[in-house]
C-alpha cells in the first residue's frame, strides 16, 4: 500500500530552512568578524565626531549623551553594514547580514523617532506611549521581514479594500500612507529641532524672544510643508483641501476664534517683543518671571515658585506691568519705626548702611532712606533699595535687611517703640492699681 502523499512545505519554510542550513555554514564566522568589525569602526567614527562636532547640546539628536545614545551610531553601523554585505556577496553568500540588516533597519527607526520625538516635545506625557508603540511595530515588522512573511501579509493587506467616493482604497494602501506620513513628519520634526537648537543657542533677553518667534514660525512652516507631502505621497488629491480650508476658517472664525486669537497674540508678541523671556511683569494680579513663551500661551514663574498659563490674548488685551522692560533694576523698600527722641540723622546713616549688607543690593544707584511719616508710636523710616534680580525672592532678601537694622539700632541704644495706647476712663473714678 503506498503512503499517503505528504503536502509540500509552503514557500516560508523552504526560506527559513534553507536561511538555518546557510546559517551552519563556516562562512558565517567570517559574516560576525566583519560585523564586529563594523560596530567597531562605527564607534571610532561617532566617538571622533563627537569630539570634533558635539559642542554638548542636551537634546542631540545625532550623539545623545553618550557615543551610542544618539541616532548616528545605528545610522553609521547600518551604512557600514550594507557595505560589509555588497563586499561578502562577491565571494560567499550570507545568512547573518540578513538578519542584522533588518535588526538594524528597526534599531534606526525606533532610536531616530525616539530622539526628534524627545527634542521635539520635551517633557510631555504621549511621547513616551509613541516610543513604546513605535518600537513594537518596527521589531514585529523586522521578525516578519526575516521571517519571509512579509510579502504575504501585505498581499492579504491589499485585497481588504473599500470605496471611498471615486477612489478604492485598501489596508495596505493606508498603511502605507500612514508610515509616509509618519517618515515625513519625523523628518520635519528633525529639522525644526535643529532650527529651533541653532536659534536659542547662546541667545538672551530680547534676542531670545526674536529667534523665539522665528523657531515656531519654521515648525510651522515645515509641519504645514510636510504635511502637504505626506498627503500627496498617499495620493489623496489636494484639491479636496480647498472645501476643507474653507471649512476651517469657518470653525475658527465661529469656534475656534480665542484659539487662533491666542496663537496671533504669541506672534505679535513674540515679533514686538512687548514682553520677553526673563521680564518680571505682573498682569491680572499675578507676578513673577516670565520663563517661556509658546504659541498660545505664556509661562509666569513667581518668587515662590508657582507659576501661572496665561492666554497670549491676556498680555495683548489686558494692562500688563513689565518691571524689567527697558530698565531691568528693580525698587523695593522696607519701613521702620524709632522712638521720637531718636538722633534722626544718625538713624538715616545706619538705616542706610543696613540696606548694603546684602550683595543684592544696588550699590548705583545707592539705597535711600527717608522720613516718610510721623507715626502714632514713633518716626517711621523708609528704606528703599533697587535690585535686578527679582525672580531669586523678596523675603530673604527684606529679612536680611531687617536684621541687619535691627542688630544696627540696638548697638547704637535706639529705640523701636512699643504701641502705646492712652486709656481715659468717663463716667466714674478709674479703679484702684
Amino acid at each position: 500500500m503506498a503512503a499517503p502523499m505528504l503536502p509540500p512545505d509552503p514557500p516560508m519554510f523552504d526560506d527559513v530552512g534553507r536561511w538555518f542550513q546557510a546559517f551552519l555554514n563556516p562562512t558565517v564566522l567570517i559574516e560576525l568578524g566583519s560585523l564586529a568589525v563594523c560596530v567597531g569602526l562605527s564607534w571610532l567614527l561617532v566617538s571622533g565626531l563627537r569630539r570634533a562636532f558635539h559642542k554638548g547640546e542636551p537634546r542631540s539628536i545625532l550623539f545623545g549623551t553618550k557615543v551610542i545614545d544618539g541616532a548616528l551610531f545605528p545610522l553609521m553601523l547600518l551604512g557600514l553594514g550594507y557595505v560589509a554585505k555588497a563586499l561578502l556577496l562577491r565571494w560567499i553568500s550570507v545568512a547573518a547580514f540578513k538578519i542584522a540588516i533588518p535588526v538594524l533597519i528597526a534599531l534606526v527607526v525606533i532610536r531616530v523617532g525616539a530622539k526628534v520625538l524627545e527634542a521635539a516635545f520635551p517633557q510631555s506625557a504621549w511621547v513616551h506611549p509613541i516610543e513604546r508603540t513605535l518600537s513594537w511595530l518596527a521589531w514585529g515588522t523586522m521578525v516578519l521581514w526575516v521571517t519571509g512573511l512579509l510579502p504575504m501579509v501585505l498581499q492579504d493587506l491589499d485585497e481588504i479594500t473599500w470605496k471611498l467616493g471615486s477612489a478604492t482604497l485598501s489596508v495596505r494602501t493606508l498603511l502605507e500612507g500612514v508610515v509616509t506620513a509618519s517618515v515625513v513628519l519625523i523628518f520635519t520634526l528633525w529639522v525644526s529641532s535643529a532650527i529651533e537648537s541653532r536659534l536659542l543657542r547662546a541667545a538672551t533677553g530680547s534676542e531670545l524672544s526674536v529667534r523665539k518667534a522665528l523657531s515656531n514660525a519654521a515648525r510651522a512652516v515645515l509641519m504645514f510643508l510636510g504635511l502637504i507631502l505626506a498627503l500627496s505621497a498617499v495620493g489623496i488629491d489636494l484639491t479636496a483641501l480647498s472645501v476643507l480650508g474653507g471649512a476651517v476658517g469657518v470653525g475658527i472664525g465661529f469656534g475656534l476664534q480665542k484659539l487662533a486669537a491666542n496663537y496671533v497674540s504669541g506672534f505679535v508678541i513674540l515679533a514686538e517683543r512687548s514682553v520677553r523671556i526673563g521680564d518680571n511683569v505682573r498682569i491680572d494680579g499675578f507676578e513673577g518671571r516670565i520663563t517661556d513663551i509658546t504659541g498660545r500661551y505664556t509661562v509666569i514663574r513667581s518668587g515662590i515658585g508657582r507659576e501661572s498659563i496665561v492666554p497670549n490674548e491676556m498680555l495683548i488685551t489686558q494692562r500688563v506691568e513689565n518691571f524689567s522692560l527697558a530698565d531691568p533694576r528693580v525698587w523695593h523698600s522696607t519701613v521702620v519705626s524709632v522712638a521720637y527722641d531718636s538722633d534722626v540723622d544718625l538713624v538715616m546713616r545706619l538705616l542706610a548702611q543696613a540696606a548694603l549688607v546684602s550683595p543684592r543690593v544696588l550699590r548705583d544707584p545707592a539705597p535711600g532712606v527717608s522720613l516718610s511719616a510721623f507715626g502714632a508710636d514713633g518716626l517711621e523710616f523708609t528704606v528703599g533699595f533697587w535690585i535686578t534680580d527679582p525672580e531669586n525672592g523678596l523675603l530673604g532678601l527684606r529679612s536680611e535687611i531687617n536684621l541687619a537694622i535691627l542688630r544696627s539700632l540696638q548697638q547704637h541704644g535706639i529705640e523701636i517703640p512699643y504701641p502705646q495706647r492712652i486709656v481715659q476712663w468717663r463716667g466714674g473714678p478709674p479703679p484702684a492699681s
